[in-house]
C-alpha cells in the first residue's frame, strides 16, 4: 500500500528499556569518516545522509512493509528481529516481532528487541520517533524509492549494510535487467490512454512522477492524470468521464478484490468499458516499490498489449 505523509507524537515518557538501550548504540549514523574508511559498512539513505556500522547489522528493525521486503530482497531477512504492521511478504516476515504500525511505533517494545540498525520510511514513519531512536545512539537508515533505479539502490544499499551483497546485488541485477527488456521490448508501442485507479475514497490517481506513473509509461500507456501537480492526486467520476480513457486499470482493497473496477461499469459511455479494457493488477506487486514491483509492471504490461490487440 502507498505509504503517504504522516506524523505522530511520543505519547509518555521513556522507560527503563529506552534508558538501557543508549549502551547498545554502538555504531550511530555519525560515525567518523576515517572510521568508515577502515572497513565500515556505510550507504547513503534516501534522505542523504551517510550510515556508517561497526559492522554488518544483525539484528534489523524494518519500519514498514516495503522496507521489510526490500531488507529480505536484500538477503538479510534472517537478520530481522522486528517490522509492523502489514509487514506480509515475504510470509516469513509475519512470524517476526511486530512492534506497531509504520505510523505508530511502539518504541519501548523495538528497544527491548536491541537491533542495530532501523529501517525507516522517508514520509511513513513519524520523524519525532526516528528522532528519538537516532538520540539514543541507533544508527536510521531511511529509504523510499520512487525510481526503478531507486528500487534497485536500495536493495544494494540495505545489502551492503547487513554483509549480504551477493545476494541483494544478484537481486538487484535481476530487478534491473528485467525492467529494461520490458523498456525495450514496449519502446515502440502504441500508445494507450489509461487511467490508474490507486484508491476510491477518496477517488485517488498517480502522476506521471510517480513510480507507477513510470510503470504505465515504459509499458506505453499515457496517463491521462499524468500532468497533474500531485504524486497522488484526488480526483471525481467526473474527470475520469471527461479524460475517457481507453483502459483502467486498478489494484483494490485486497489480492483479488475487483470491486474498484466494477463501479465504472455505471458509466457505459466510457471507452475503457466499451472496449472491455477494465483490468486488474494485484496491489502489492505494484504499489509498492520494491522488487516485485518488476512482476507488477510485467503483467501491467500484458494489460495495456491486450487493450492494443481490441484495436
Amino acid at each position: 500500500m502507498f505509504t503517504l505523509a504522516s506524523s505522530g507524537r511520543l505519547g509518555g515518557a521513556l522507560g527503563p528499556a529506552a534508558v538501557a538501550c543508549a549502551a547498545f548504540g554502538l555504531a550511530p549514523w555519525g560515525l567518523g569518516a576515517s572510521e568508515a574508511r577502515a572497513g565500515s559498512p556505510c550507504a547513503i539513505d534516501d534522505r542523504g545522509r551517510e550510515v556508517c556500522l561497526a559492522q554488518p547489522a544483525g539484528r534489523i528493525a524494518a519500519l514498514s512493509p516495503g522496507a521489510t521486503e526490500l531488507t529480505w530482497a536484500a538477503g538479510a531477512g534472517d537478520q530481522v528481529v522486528a517490522v509492523v504492521a502489514y509487514s506480509d511478504y515475504p510470509p516469513e516476515a509475519q512470524e517476526v516481532a511486530s512492534v506497531g504500525s509504520h505510523t505508530r511505533v511502539d518504541l519501548e517494545r523495538l528497544l527491548a528487541l536491541s537491533p542495530d540498525l532501523v529501517i525507516g520510511w522517508v514520509t511513513g514513519n513519524p520523524a519525532e520517533q526516528l528522532e528519538t531512536l537516532e538520540s539514543l545512539g541507533l544508527p536510521v537508515f531511511m529509504i523510499e524509492p520512487r525510481t526503478f533505479e531507486g528500487v534497485a539502490s536500495a536493495v544494494e544499499r540495505l545489502a551492503r549494510l547487513a554483509g549480504t551483497e551477493a545476494v541483494g546485488n544478484a537481486e538487484a541485477t535481476r530487478f534491473r535487467d528485467g525492467i529494461a527488456e520490458l523498456a525495450q521490448r514496449h519502446a515502440e508501442a502504441e500508445p494507450v490512454s489509461v487511467f490508474y485507479q490507486v484508491w476510491d475514497e477518496p477517488l485517488m490517481t498517480i502522476n506521471d512522477e510517480h513510480l507507477i506513473g513510470q510503470v504505465v509509461a515504459m509499458c506505453g500507456g499515457v496517463n491521462v492524470f499524468g500532468e497533474l501537480s500531485r504524486l497522488v492526486p484526488r480526483i471525481d467520476d467526473e474527470s475520469v468521464l471527461a479524460a475517457d480513457p481507453e483502459a483502467i486499470l486498478a489494484g483494490g482493497m485486497g489480492e483479488e478484490n475487483r470491486d474498484w473496477l466494477t463501479h465504472w461499469e455505471q458509466y457505459p459511455s466510457l471507452t475503457a468499458i466499451q472496449r472491455d479494457n477494465l483490468y486488474f493488477v494485484p496491489p502489492s506487486l505494484i504499489q509498492r516499490p520494491t522488487p516485485r514491483l518488476l512482476e507488477g509492471s510485467r503483467l501491467f504490461c500484458e494489460r495495456l498489449d491486450h487493450a492494443r490487440d481490441k484495436r
